[in-house]
């Protein structure tokens, strides 16, 4: 990738907080969500082009320690102003200016994808191929809630199978793990099965009971069983079951990940965008991980069409050997951000091949379901 012969300098930038009803309730073993909160991105340099990112983070502090408020808090206050008024010519360049603020993976992430976006956009190259994405097409996948019943998952299930959907990924909790995959295995014997557990799984006799019980039902993975600082469980879990732990919220950065691999805690890692800072960290990972034989997918937030394109960008990277979940918006949202939107054909998505993000932003769509706004101009 080489730099831009005139250097782009952003002029704007704006946060959009937008909310959008999910079409389906989804529960996980933190919390409820009938609906979201994101934050648009929409960074404009000197020429008027603009690149639009999304901060995705939850609503609520159980994820991860951030929330909507606090990265509107953060982006607004430090990661605008720094940015607004800087040259630069490549996206890897961005995150300097925000160097001295630690942590705040979901606002940096944001204002990084953003900063992708603009910059494909005025190369004229798509954002994937910007990204050194080889694939024209991405194998998808589907993440499900805890639902009230055996039965009504096992619905669920059925529902995204007969859409074309190769892998199912289950939320798993205490009370709602053996059974329920027992169930949807006996119902579903050759689906590529893999539960996530969010980090609410102990140490405790009955905790390890149920996780070790898994390893008998042919999964794909079990995903982020413990707390996401407890690496050393991870590691004691894998060397004890055959199924490949993997890990999801115990990787922000690459030290992290790092620190993962020398204690052999995982055998697959989850890349979410989001959660690592925005697609210049998140390429990293995959790099590193591709070095060290760990196979990769890309996670999701429930991004909205922003957000999402970018996670189908970044799975056409060789490394993504798993399905992504970049399943279909319309799976999440009845009309979404974007035209056209994210769309799958038998659990296939097609990778942009125009520039930029590949897809228009609906910006009367976002003007109608905006909650608050703000802008940082250059002085």
């Amino acid at each position: 990738m080489s730099s831009t012969e005139t250097p782009i300098r952003i002029t704007a930038a704006r946060l959009h907080r937008v909310r959008l009803p999910l079409v389906h309730e989804f529960r996980t073993s933190s919390h409820r969500k009938t609906e979201l909160d994101h934050i648009l991105v929409e960074l404009e340099d000197a020429s008027g082009a603009v690149g639009w990112g999304e901060i995705a983070s939850p609503s609520d502090p159980y994820y991860a320690p951030e929330t909507v408020e606090s990265c509107w808090h953060i982006a607004e206050r430090y990661l605008l102003p720094a940015l607004v008024g800087q040259e630069w010519g490549t996206p890897e360049q961005v995150p300097r200016f925000w160097a001295k603020v630690r942590g705040n993976q979901f606002a940096k992430a944001g204002v990084d994808v953003a900063a992708w976006v603009l910059w494909s956009a005025v190369q004229g190259v798509p954002l994937a191929k910007a990204l050194g994405g080889t694939r024209s097409e991405v194998t998808a996948g589907v993440s499900l809630g805890i639902e009230p019943t055996i039965d009504d998952l096992l619905i669920e299930v059925r529902r995204q199978v007969d859409a074309g959907y190769p892998r199912v990924k289950l939320k798993i909790a205490p009370g709602w793990d053996v059974e329920p995959v027992r169930a949807v295995r006996a119902e579903f014997p050759d689906l590529d099965l893999h539960v996530d557990a969010n980090g609410i799984y102990s140490e405790s006799a009955d905790h390890l009971t149920a996780l070790v019980s898994l390893d008998e039902f042919g999964l794909t993975m079990i995903e982020q069983p413990f707390a996401p600082r407890d690496l050393l469980a991870h590691t004691r879990l894998q060397r004890a079951v055959q199924t490949p732990v993997c890990l999801d919220e115990s990787v922000e950065t690459l030290g992290d990940l790092e620190t993962a691999l020398s204690l052999e805690s995982l055998r697959v890692l989850n890349i979410k965008v989001s959660r690592m800072g925005g697609l210049t960290v998140a390429r990293a990972a995959h790099d590193l991980a591709q070095q060290s034989g760990i196979a990769v997918w890309c996670g999701g937030m429930h991004e909205f069409g922003i957000g999402r394109a970018a996670n189908v960008a970044l799975s056409s990277l060789p490394g993504f050997t798993l399905p992504s979940d970049v399943s279909a918006s319309d799976k999440y949202y009845a009309r979404d951000v974007i035209t056209p939107t994210v769309t799958a054909h038998q659990g296939v998505v097609r990778v942009p091949a125009t520039p930029g993000l590949g897809h228009a932003v609906d910006t009367e769509l976002i003007a109608a379901n905006t909650i608050s706004s703000t802008t940082c101009v250059a002085t």
